[in-house]
């Protein structure tokens, strides 16, 4: 069993993943093609944005969204602390310093009671300015944006969604990635919508952004003379072959797979309710299930139930062993457990399950009944 199977997806859409990969190839065009150009201007219209840029990878993507907002050295840049390191480390990228805040235990995105908190913290000490939220849409859902917004306000900050595991999903119909001033997702292989190598894209509505963003993406190059280079930028262009491998899978991924990824979830939801801590949707949201991630007693019980899931050939993984706070690179900032509670609780007994829109309902109720025997 595979924890999210690229292969059955590939036989799906075999002919057309085929054909774009061998159009690319015939046309040469192998740097910033037609499929680029088409791949943007489907998924800006998805999300309801007016552009779309895509770069190299999901990471560079917030790097470069920051970079296009002017964040660098002496600004705080405020995300979660339980989170993938690309959404902190794009802050110290660019010169900033991440501030992390706790999660809700509902839905593991950033708590904005927290984030407030921290905001207002780094305003009494006064060593930094904020500048900037990170709101992480974790494992399938979109960050409480009504909130993060009003926050936002209050402080004058730039919202940048991260929206890596949550594109696809929505709140009352608004898409994720079209949250906040600019938005962000990651094509990663294991992404709700992944490519087969690295890729990106930044969403924004304002047109001096995506026009320097495209410049920033290409070494900061002047629009009509790609060797004058206005500024410093960086070498971060998608593929033609990715956009081509991306096309079908996209068209996939909006006809049916985030239909069939929610029935997945509901097959899971429906054996484990009341046996371990599921995950919650709020009224109003729609998911896009990056992971179906449920909630174990303590750390002995999901070593328990992890190991035996592997002994009947069932792969699992937990995201995220550690808070941000834990992580080495951020040791110097001397920061406690203790004012992150939900994150460490988080850290001790999250366990993903294989999930994806290929997924038969009898391996669903394979992974269920040996998690139920454990419990």
């Amino acid at each position: 069993m595979q924890f999210r199977d690229l292969h059955a997806q590939y036989e799906a859409l075999k002919s057309e993943i085929d054909k774009g990969i061998n159009d690319v190839i015939n046309s040469t065009s192998f740097i910033l093609g037609r499929q680029v150009t088409e791949l943007e201007n489907e998924l800006a219209s998805y999300v309801g944005r007016k552009h779309c840029v895509s770069c190299g990878n999901g990471t560079d993507a917030l790097v470069l969204a920051l970079k296009a907002h002017n964040v660098g050295a002496g600004d705080a840049v405020f995300t979660a602390d339980f989170t993938y390191i690309a959404s902190a480390s794009c802050a110290e990228l660019v010169g900033a310093t991440s501030v992390f805040a706790d999660i809700d235990l509902n839905t593991f995105n950033i708590c904005p009671k927290s984030l407030e908190e921290q905001i207002q913290k780094v305003i009494k000490e006064g060593k930094l300015k904020p500048k900037a939220i990170v709101p992480v849409d974790l494992f399938r859902l979109p960050a409480n944006f009504e909130e993060i917004e009003k926050i936002a306000k209050k402080y004058n900050l730039i919202i940048v969604e991260d929206a890596a595991q949550g594109f696809g999903g929505n709140i009352n119909g608004k898409m994720a990635c079209s949250f906040g001033d600019i938005s962000c997702t990651s094509f990663f292989p294991a992404k709700p919508l992944g490519c087969y190598g690295d890729g990106g894209a930044i969403f924004t509505d304002d047109d001096s952004i995506a026009e320097r963003l495209r410049s920033l993406r290409a070494g900061g190059k002047s629009p009509v003379d790609k060797y004058d280079n206005r500024e410093i930028g960086t070498n971060s262009r998608l593929d033609t072959i990715q956009a081509a491998i991306l096309l079908p899978k996209f068209h996939a991924f909006k006809d049916y797979e985030v239909n069939d990824v929610n029935k997945v979830a509901g097959w899971y939801t429906e054996l484990l309710k009341d046996k371990v801590v599921t995950p919650k949707v709020p009224s109003g949201y729609l998911s896009s299930w990056a992971q179906y991630t449920i909630l174990l007693k303590n750390s002995e019980e999901r070593s328990k139930v992890q190991s035996k899931l592997k002994e009947n050939g069932i792969p699992s993984m937990i995201y995220y062993p550690r808070g941000m706070h834990q992580q080495q690179a951020f040791k110097n900032l001397n920061l406690k457990d203790s004012d992150y509670p939900n994150a460490i609780e988080a850290t001790k007994r999250v366990l993903s399950l294989p999930m994806h829109p290929y997924m038969k309902k009898e391996d669903v109720e394979l992974i269920c009944s040996v998690i139920l025997k454990e419990i």
